[in-house]
């Protein structure tokens, strides 16, 4: 336990504010990893707020996490408005009564930020809970930017050596300019199938598998739909995606791999969260080469880009090759996630894994950010 934590639990129990929703497309998984999350929270360790982000970016305070008959919930517009602030005492969060007065909710200890995605997952919720005193899961400001866009966290895994597929990125104005120049640079550098993807964004939305020119430049569109930068990535001949858990600062704990089973075509939303046949494997049944390699490009991918606190590495698994395939600095925490699966594998309950992650936040504000994996 960290000097913070130990100060803390002799006066009271952590006081732990869980964030979730938000503003990105990947609302709902946020609602169903939250949900999670807030179950595992041990109520005789922590005293837990939960605050949910609207699609509009308005923070309300709930009681719980909200269900939905369909499985994909949200964030009601309805709650009572509140806010983070540094006061004189400390980080607090404050709600908003009538005409606007503050009303003070209570001092904030550490934050679960539980957002996939923009504005969560890509440094801007990592910069304000920094700016305003709160300790926070995961990932710095830096780690989260370089994580959640694809074109830069492969540009840094370039220059770490690590092994990946073939791709190629285009600007949205380069696209408007010229798109018949930018299929041919495509055609030229990659050959069929392909997959396209915005660079910044999770949960396999807006991907795309294209097979000819057509579904290439209708893919393309698809991605811009939700970010200003596209990649095409080279499609792989029946590739085995596997997955390991990372957490830590500067003592890294890397997970064996584990294996996600789908009949779909390629492990995509539906089949991520919709699929009640998806299963989950760890560890997955490859050699001890292959789980010694996977595990060795995961910790090396962790530090490529500074990570802290927790991240998901996914790789690939084809003709005897591994390949990094992406990092994911915020990983689900939902029933079909791989993260939390592969280390309640490991030994570690869902319960066990949040107190870590929550000392772990805590001994990096302990650090002062004077430390780097």
């Amino acid at each position: 336990m960290t000097r913070r934590a130990r100060m803390m639990t002799a006066l009271h129990p952590v006081r732990v504010l869980v964030l979730f929703g938000g503003m990105s497309p990947e609302h709902e998984i946020s609602c169903l990893s939250a949900r999670n999350v807030v179950r595992a929270l041990d109520g005789d360790r922590y005293q837990v707020t939960i605050v949910g982000i609207t699609r509009t970016g308005r923070w309300t305070l709930v009681d719980a996490v909200p269900e939905s008959d369909d499985g994909l919930p949200s964030v009601a517009d309805d709650g009572d408005t509140v806010a983070l602030v540094h006061g004189v005492k400390g980080p607090r969060l404050v709600r908003f009564g009538a005409d606007d007065a503050l009303d003070v909710i209570g001092p904030v200890d550490v934050c679960f930020p539980v957002l996939h995605g923009p504005y969560g997952e890509d440094g801007t919720i990592q910069g304000l809970l920094a700016s305003v005193g709160v300790p926070y899961v995961g990932a710095d400001v830096a780690s989260s930017a370089v994580g959640v866009d694809k074109r830069q966290m492969k540009h840094v895994f370039t220059a770490a050596g690590l092994p990946q597929v073939p791709y190629v990125a285009f600007r949205r104005d380069r696209v408007e300019q010229d798109l018949p120049g930018v299929l041919d640079d495509v055609e030229a550098q990659l050959s069929y199938p392909l997959f396209t993807k915005p660079a910044r964004q999770g949960s396999s939305i807006g991907i795309c598998k294209v097979g000819d020119r057509a579904e290439l430049a209708a893919g393309i569109d698809e991605a811009l739909g939700y970010d200003r930068c596209v990649l095409v990535e080279q499609g792989l001949e029946q590739p085995r995606e596997l997955e390991c858990g990372v957490i830590g600062n500067t003592e890294i704990e890397v997970t064996q791999p584990g294996e996600v089973i789908t009949a779909h075509e390629f492990y995509d939303f539906e089949g991520k969260y919709l699929d009640d046949d998806l299963r989950l494997q760890c560890p997955a049944d490859v050699g001890d080469a292959v789980r010694t390699r996977c595990m060795d490009l995961a910790r090396r991918a962790y530090l490529a880009i500074g990570a802290r606190g927790m991240a998901r590495v996914d790789l690939f698994y084809v003709d005897g090759r591994v390949l990094v395939n992406e990092i994911n600095t915020i990983p689900g925490f939902t029933a079909a996630s791989m993260f939390p699966y592969v280390w309640q594998r490991h030994g570690l309950s869902a319960t066990h894994l949040i107190d870590r992650l929550l000392a772990l936040a805590l001994e990096a504000a302990d650090a002062g950010g004077r430390f780097s994996p």
